[in-house]
């Protein structure tokens, strides 16, 4: 996020996409703009995804969100876009992983994907542009 931050304030469009989100309307049809250079989208649910079982709705405001995101990128709006929880919604059986390496092989060169989320598939962790992984130590 923080590079989605720096990277908005020197100019660049920069899109942030947060799959498992939801509960404040911010769907992509009501983007938040952070200034003139980030929107930030959410997936249009009343509440946040935490489980693979969702109801049809649900299901099809996800789809819909990763539909909207492959769209736009292909359409080169954004020169960076982050998938947030990305490796959650496909452990979750939510997003195909085929299909986001599909897409990430066929996005154009000049725009930059991050994604983020626990447990990154190794398929992803070996084409992604960049991968920001949270890692928990214990230290007495």
């Amino acid at each position: 996020m923080a590079q989605a931050l720096r990277i908005a304030g020197q100019g660049t469009p920069v899109l942030i996409v947060q799959f498992l989100k939801g509960g404040i309307r911010q769907g992509q049809d009501r983007p938040i703009q952070l200034g003139q250079n980030l929107d930030w989208i959410r997936c249009d649910l009343p509440r946040c995804i935490d489980t693979p079982h969702l109801d049809d709705m649900e299901n099809q405001a996800l789809q819909k969100l990763w539909q909207y995101t492959q769209q736009v990128v292909c359409n080169s709006k954004y020169s960076l876009v982050v998938l947030d929880e990305l490796s959650l919604a496909i452990n979750f059986g939510l997003i195909p992983e085929t299909e986001v390496l599909a897409f990430l092989a066929k996005r154009p060169p000049h725009v930059d994907i991050i994604l983020t989320g626990p447990e990154m598939p190794k398929s992803l962790l070996d084409v992604a542009d960049q991968i920001t992984e949270i890692r928990r130590s214990y230290r007495p």
